[in-house]
């Protein structure tokens, strides 16, 4: 790959990220400072994304895999989200703001898997040589983590209050704009897939994946991922919200500290995986939700501010240890002819239906500890959770068995 495309995407990974992290870690809690939004309209509002994952496949597998490059449809879709965005800036209550982000998020998601695919087409080693691309995606959502907090301060008590923090939005629009008309200039991608040879249900969904769930031990898994999701949308719902709620100054920079330490433990999972295989390395994601959620209940903003500031940074071993062990296992019990199948159905498992099934919950549950317009119960609504992390640790640590190739492998 030539330092002129390693640049452009680079870049594209940069900004494909920095948008998604300049406007939906904050949103928790801009739907209830700004749009008065209850538990139940946030559940709905991140329900979005899983909502869009689930309609991606059809729309890569439909349109991206067989009629167009990818790289154009990349930049039409990012100009659309521009321009959806836009509405989400302008929007003064949340039955006008749904429409918006629900649109918005059926434009995104297939994003993700339009930029690997940019990217995949330019290496010849892509084991080695996409991580050095990634990883600029993961220093996007961290760039822009610390200009909303530390650049612009829209996530400061007053400047919520004031309703700065819809500049989020814009901030995001902008360089949605950018990455759309950058998009046309990325290294061309053409479709990988005859338009003429015929395309099932089947094909796009993954289902043919579905024979592996006979195995016990994937079944176990399988269904560990999907109910693993509930305490990670707690997260993405509630951290922001419940950080800027309980006076933490700069939360959306400080929760940074999350990408930031899951960049460390990427590097460290390889290491741990094949010393003590996959089966303990998941549990170790899971025991490290337990934590993490327990170490949210009991902090505060006060003394016990390092309990958040750990708890933010056992982001690392939360996602990598978990997600990212998960594709791999799911990679090495597939087999060569359905990996791609495989990694589809594990992905509409989790940011489909697990969490789906996960917002819908922790709605709720804001919902029910809610005890004035402005005070949360927040020790029980992050124990719930914890309590869940917990169950599904022990269900998998009884259940699963490891499979000795995949173990020896």
């Amino acid at each position: 790959m030539n330092s002129l495309n390693r640049t452009k995407l680079s870049l594209m990974m940069f900004l494909e990220f920095f948008i998604w992290g300049a406007w939906f870690v904050t949103l928790g809690t801009f739907l209830g400072s700004n749009l008065n939004a209850t538990g139940a309209q946030t559940g709905a509002a991140f329900s979005t994304q899983s909502l869009g994952a689930i309609i991606a496949p059809f729309i890569i597998g439909l349109i991206a895999d067989r009629y167009f490059n990818a790289e154009k449809i990349l930049g039409i879709l990012h100009l659309i989200g521009a321009l959806l965005m836009y509405q989400m800036y302008n929007s003064t209550d949340f039955d006008t703001f749904y429409p918006y982000v629900l649109g918005y998020m059926i434009a995104y998601m297939p994003t993700l898997a339009l930029v690997n695919s940019i990217s995949f087409n330019q290496m010849k080693d892509p084991e080695k040589e996409f991580s050095t691309i990634r990883v600029w995606g993961t220093v996007g959502w961290i760039v822009a983590g610390l200009s909303i907090s530390y650049l612009f301060h829209w996530d400061a008590a007053e400047s919520i209050k004031s309703g700065l923090l819809k500049n989020t939005f814009l901030l995001a629009c902008g360089a949605s704009v950018i990455l759309g008309l950058l998009s046309f200039f990325l290294p061309k991608t053409p479709p990988k897939v005859d338009k003429n040879e015929k395309v099932t249900l089947s094909d796009i969904l993954g289902l043919e994946a579905l024979k592996l769930l006979k195995s016990k031990d994937f079944l176990v898994f399988f269904l560990s991922s999907i109910l693993i999701c509930i305490p990670l949308a707690f997260y993405y719902q509630n951290a922001n919200p419940f950080l800027a709620n309980i006076g933490l100054e700069n939360p959306t920079g400080k929760m940074t500290l999350g990408q930031i330490s899951e960049v460390l433990f990427m590097l460290s999972l390889p290491i741990f995986f094949k010393k003590f295989g996959f089966k303990y390395t998941l549990l170790v994601g899971m025991l490290a939700w337990v934590i993490r959620y327990s170490l949210f209940a009991y902090g505060n903003a006060g003394e016990l501010t390092f309990m958040l500031i750990a708890g933010i940074a056992l982001h690392g071993i939360c996602y990598d240890f978990f997600f990212v062990s998960g594709q791999i296992y799911t990679n090495a019990r597939a087999g060569e002819k359905i990996k791609s199948a495989a990694q589809g159905l594990i992905t509409l498992a989790t940011y489909g239906l697990g969490m789906l099934i996960g917002f819908w919950v922790a709605g709720k549950i804001t919902d029910a500890y809610k005890i004035t317009e402005t005070t949360f119960d927040w020790n029980t609504i992050w124990l719930i959770p914890a309590g869940i992390a917990a169950t599904v640790m022990v269900i998998f640590a009884v259940f699963f068995k490891e499979n000795k190739q995949v173990k020896e492998g």
